[in-house]
């Protein structure tokens, strides 16, 4: 038992990583995106289980239903706006405007990828349709 928590916990924070900047997940889309859709709950714990060393999981991208900071003890849930606010997270009234922020990440293979920042055409030669032949060799 532990050490199936321990994996599920350590699959959280590997998919949290890859939250970009700017943009929010829910508990169940993380759980969801693990393959345990009901698992939301233990989202929630393995982000409380988050050891001090692992600063690099970007826990305050992680929302509950509709977009709402989970209350908890102490400063966590104003912490989590202030961060949420300095990357520019728009919120209205007390929610994050998931249509607005919502990460969707590239599905492929069962893998879980963040999803390719979008560049307008133009900005070195991103957006111009491949040639033929370039599109034959990839």
């Amino acid at each position: 038992m532990i050490r199936a928590r321990t994996t599920f916990f350590t699959q959280v924070w590997a998919l949290v990583r890859q939250v970009p900047r700017g943009q929010v997940v829910t508990y169940g889309q993380v759980a969801a995106l693990l393959g345990t859709p009901r698992a939301a709950r233990a989202v929630g714990w393995a982000l409380r289980a988050l050891p001090a060393a692992h600063d690099d999981v970007p826990w305050h991208r992680v929302l509950g239903f509709g977009g709402r900071i989970s209350l908890r003890d102490g400063a966590g849930p104003s912490e989590q706006r202030r961060r949420l606010r300095a990357e520019g997270v728009r919120f209205i009234g007390e929610r994050v405007d998931l249509r607005r922020h919502t990460w969707q990440p590239v599905i492929s293979a069962g893998r879980v990828r963040a999803r390719a920042a979008h560049r307008p055409q133009g900005q070195g030669g991103a957006g111009k349709p491949k040639s033929s032949q370039a599109r034959r060799r990839s």
